[in-house]
């Protein structure tokens, strides 16, 4: 599939050559262009022979050379050059069907497109790709990939994800592990359905996909209160949560011992369910799974401590008037974001911080992370509430660009609705300190 050029860069390579925008790109030294990884791989040589068909309906070829690592200074519709490839499965615990009519439509799309895997840590599920896409990703050596495998029996994953190419694309992990592409894998664990004994036969048949699997993220399914029509789903007991950590465990303390790594981890809510402490920093490793809520609380609270360690060595100057500030979060991050702020105002007398608790009354109660806390029950639960001088609230709260809610209310609005400054705040130990204090560390 050719693909179209919106732009010329001035002053570009491709500017220099005489490539207009109007023109289609149909090869880069030979190789057909169908989307940005095609580019991205293909335009990195420093001598190019670019086949392009002009708008005029003319095929012509441009030569082209520049620098190493210097852009061609083509620009595209879409970031991708493509249409973002859409989720063909129905998955039984798909949060997307779990919500309410009448969100904006970007909510709605089902993502399942393995360059926004590795472009932006997406995770696929293989099911839309074909022999002729691995061989691709291999010959690229586009690594790493994340993979939402949930089980690999093949029959359970054909019920769970309610597409017949559920079972056939388990033998991909095979080809990517074989062709040296590194694997992250996430499971979706849902009570009674792919736990217990499917849980260790996945994680069994994980282990041999070694040295290309990197890591492995076993999450609870989420269970929201618009569900009619739905399979039945239910959340873990903290009995169930239990358990399934200590199967988790029963792998991932063999493969420290045997792989320098423990590879597998269960999510927070894991912990959370099960009433039990955090794991400390060392557990983690490399924190590989933090998107996708593996070791986010104690990455925060160890920089946290970090960052007030060095807060207390600098000696900061005590303000000329006393900070009084309140911390908005879910259910899931109070205990620690309240602990947090106590720690902070002992050792600064002149800050005050109030934690309020927000609970998820649009998706439902069980929904416990903040990232699905709605502004109308943000404003609703903190009205007549003293909030002080400014409100902050996790970043992830509101859509990549910051100005508003999952329901659409903008940060404006709901700042008029309390009557005080909203301050979005990223889930990092430095930059919690810098908002509750004031102070740069």
């Amino acid at each position: 599939m050719a693909v179209v050029i919106s732009g010329i860069e001035k002053g570009s390579p491709a500017d220099r050559a005489g490539i207009a925008a109007g023109d289609t790109l149909l090869c880069i030294n030979g190789n057909k262009i169908n989307d940005v990884l095609d580019y991205r791989f293909y335009m990195v040589d420093t001598r190019l022979s670019l086949e392009i068909l002009t708008a005029e309906k003319t095929e012509k070829i441009f030569c082209i050379h520049k620098e190493e690592y210097q852009e061609l200074g083509l620009t595209f519709d879409t970031y991708l050059m493509d249409k973002q490839h859409s989720c063909k499965n129905h998955c039984i615990f798909c949060f997307i069907d779990q919500m309410p009519k009448g969100m904006r439509p970007s909510l709605y799309f089902k993502d399942d497109d393995s360059r926004m895997s590795f472009l932006f840590g997406n995770y696929v599920t293989l099911t839309n790709l074909e022999d002729e896409d691995i061989a691709r990703i291999i010959k690229m050596h586009i690594s790493p990939i994340n993979i939402s495998v949930h089980t690999t029996n093949p029959d359970l994953r054909v019920k769970m994800m309610a597409n017949p190419r559920a079972a056939g694309s388990l033998k991909y992990l095979r080809l990517l592990a074989d062709g040296g592409i590194k694997i992250n894998v996430q499971l979706v664990l849902c009570p009674g359905i792919n736990d217990g004994k499917e849980l260790f036969r996945t994680l069994t048949d994980l282990e041999t996909l070694m040295p290309s699997l990197e890591s492995v993220s076993c999450v609870p399914v989420g269970v929201t209160k618009y569900r009619e029509g739905l399979y039945p789903l239910r959340p873990y007991t903290p009995e169930e949560a239990g358990a399934v950590i200590d199967m988790i465990h029963s792998f991932s303390d063999r493969f420290e011992k045997e792989y320098g790594s423990r590879i597998a981890y269960p999510a927070d809510e894991f912990f959370l369910k099960a009433g039990r402490d955090f794991p400390k920093a060392d557990y983690y490793g490399d924190f590989s799974q933090l998107e996708s809520g593996v070791g986010m609380m104690t990455l925060l609270e160890d920089e946290f401590s970090m960052a007030l360690g060095e807060l207390e060595q600098e000696s900061a100057a005590v303000p000329a008037a006393s900070r009084q500030i309140s911390v908005a979060t879910g259910k899931a991050a109070f205990p620690l974001m309240e602990k947090l702020a106590r720690k902070l105002e002992e050792k600064l007398p002149w800050l005050e911080i109030r934690v309020y608790m927000v609970e998820n009354h649009f998706f439902g109660e069980e929904i416990t992370v903040c990232g699905l806390v709605t502004g109308k029950d943000l404003t609703q639960q903190l009205a007549g509430k003293a909030l002080g001088g400014e409100l902050l609230i996790p970043a992830v709260m509101l859509r990549h660009e910051q100005d508003c809610f999952l329901d659409d209310m903008t940060v404006k609005e709901a700042e008029n609705l309390l009557g005080v400054p909203i301050s979005p705040v990223p889930n990092d130990g430095y930059g919690l300190i810098k908002a509750m204090t004031g102070i740069s560390v």
